[in-house]
């Protein structure tokens, strides 16, 4: 298993790497609530969008190719979790693990978008209040790539 100082330096100099450690934050306290492995789910979460700059765009590929880097560097059920996380491979997600991940990148995005926002853009102005109001909020909604962030895919 990789440690985390070995993940943030693959990560470094990634053009998604900030959303991959907010992700990895999400998961880790997810891990925690549920009582599951919180390395190991932390480690998913700053990995699995590891391969965004390689697929150049082509989403069928986007996990496949980040496990494919990773294999022997992660279990199997990590490796899974990382070709699940996005539905245009294909891959479906099965365990508790997958639907963490997929949830925990979407709940990322949101409060990206969410902060873009605020008159600050500040992240740590954000509140569970102001996702909720944001949530309900038919402007800002109508902006989100429905397809990504279709719910029936985690439950």
């Amino acid at each position: 298993m990789l440690s985390k100082q070995e993940a943030l330096r693959l990560i470094d100099g990634r053009s998604k790497a900030k959303h991959m450690i907010a992700v990895s934050a999400i998961m880790k306290g997810l891990a925690k609530r549920l009582g599951m492995n919180e390395e190991e789910w932390e480690l998913v979460g700053l990995l699995h969008d590891l391969d965004h700059d390689e697929v150049k765009g082509d989403m069928s590929k986007h996990g496949l190719v980040a496990a494919k880097m990773l294999k022997g560097r992660l279990s199997e059920e990590c490796l899974y979790a990382i070709r699940a996380h996005d539905h245009r491979t294909g891959v479906k997600p099965k365990s508790v693990l997958d639907k963490a991940l997929i949830a925990s990148d979407i709940v990322s995005i949101f409060v990206v978008a969410a902060a873009s926002v605020m008159p600050d853009k500040k992240i740590s102005r954000i509140s569970v209040g102001t996702l909720k109001e944001k949530f309900r909020d038919k402007s800002f909604i109508k902006g989100a790539q429905r397809n990504r962030f279709d719910p029936r895919r985690i439950l």
